[in-house]
C-alpha cells in the first residue's frame, strides 16, 4: 500500500514553525496582516475565505475580509484594492476566484501591490516566477513542493506529469517543478482537455499531480507501479448516506490508485490544508519583506 502524504501534518509543521517568526515580527511591533476580498456568495469560495481567517486568528495574525457584491463595479473593487495597497496593516492581499462582474481577472491582480500579492497573480510576479526569481509563490503549488520535500521524494530528474493547465495550479507549478533548483529539477509533461491519450502520458510518471477539476478522473491504469500521485482536486458528489447529502472526493481515484501508487495525497486531508498553510507562510513572508 502506498505512503499517505498527511496533509494536515505538513500543515500542522508549517503554522508551528511560523510562530517564532511572527514572534519576532511582533517584538517589533508588526502584526502580519493579509486582507481578503471575496466577491459575490460562491459557496466554495465563502467556506475558503472562512477558513483563511480562522487560520489568521490561530496564528494571531490581522486579518480582514472585505464581502463585496457580485454585482460590485470593476472601478469600486479596483479603489479598494488601491486603498489596502496604501494601508501599512495589510502586508498580504488575495483577491478570492472566482471574481464575478469583471471581463478580464487580470486587470484585478495586476492592480494589487506585487509586494503584497500572497498567492502570485500579479503578472509581475508571475513572470519572475517563470524566469526563476523569488516573488510570493502560489500557494496550492506551494504547498504541493513542501509535501514532496517533507516526505523526501526525489524530484531531480524525475518525469512530473500534470493534469491541468489552470493558473491556479497547472502552469506555475509547471514552472516551479522545471527549475534548476532544488526540489525541482523535473521533465515536466502539462495534460490538457485537448491532449490525446492522456492514460499513456501519465504512466510515464514518476510524480503525478491530478488538477483537472474532475471527480476520480484518474484511475489505477493511469498510473505506473511506485508513482508518486498527488491530488488537487476538491469535488462535491452526491452521498446520501452523508447528512450533507454530498462527499468530497478528488481527481483520483484513492481506493484503486492507492493499491499501485507508492505515494499519495488523500482528498480532504492533503493539498487543501497545504494552501491555507502557504498562505500563511507568504503574509508572514510579506510582512517580513515589507519590514526588513
Amino acid at each position: 500500500m502506498a505512503i499517505i502524504l498527511d496533509g494536515k501534518a505538513v500543515a500542522a509543521q508549517i503554522r508551528e514553525e511560523l510562530k517564532s517568526r511572527i514572534a519576532r515580527l511582533q517584538q517589533k511591533g508588526v502584526t502580519p496582516g493579509l486582507a481578503v476580498i471575496l466577491v459575490g456568495d460562491d459557496p466554495g469560495s465563502t467556506v475558503y475565505v472562512n477558513n483563511k481567517a480562522k487560520a489568521c486568528a490561530e496564528l494571531g495574525l490581522y486579518s480582514q475580509t472585505i464581502k463585496l457584491e457580485a454585482s460590485t463595479p470593476e472601478k469600486v473593487l479596483l479603489e479598494k484594492i488601491q486603498e489596502l495597497n496604501r494601508d501599512p496593516k495589510i502586508h498580504g492581499l488575495l483577491v478570492q476566484h472566482p471574481i464575478p462582474n469583471v471581463k478580464d481577472e487580470a486587470v484585478v491582480f495586476d492592480a494589487m501591490a506585487p509586494e503584497k500579492d500572497v498567492d502570485c497573480f500579479n503578472s509581475r510576479n508571475v513572470g519572475r516566477l517563470v524566469a526563476g526569481g523569488n516573488p510570493l509563490l502560489p500557494c496550492t503549488p506551494a504547498g504541493i513542493l513542501e509535501l514532496l520535500r517533507r516526505y523526501k521524494i526525489p524530484t531531480q530528474g524525475k518525469h512530473a506529469v500534470i493534469v491541468g493547465r489552470s493558473n491556479i495550479v497547472g502552469k506555475p507549478l509547471a514552472n516551479l517543478l522545471v527549475q534548476k533548483k532544488e526540489g525541482a529539477n523535473c521533465t515536466v509533461t502539462v495534460c490538457h482537455s485537448a491532449t490525446r491519450d492522456i492514460p499513456a502520458l501519465t504512466r510515464q510518471a514518476d510524480i503525478l499531480i491530478a488538477a483537472i477539476g474532475q471527480p476520480r478522473f484518474i484511475q489505477a491504469d493511469f498510473v505506473q507501479e511506485g508513482a508518486t500521485v498527488i491530488d488537487v482536486g476538491m469535488n462535491r458528489i452526491p452521498d446520501p448516506s452523508t447528512k450533507s447529502g454530498t462527499r468530497l472526493v478528488g481527481d483520483v481515484d484513492f481506493a484503486a490508485v492507492e493499491k499501485k501508487a507508492g505515494a499519495i495525497s488523500p482528498v480532504p486531508g492533503g493539498v487543501g490544508l497545504l494552501t491555507i498553510a502557504m498562505l500563511m507562510v507568504n503574509t508572514v513572508t510579506a510582512a517580513e519583506r515589507q519590514y526588513a
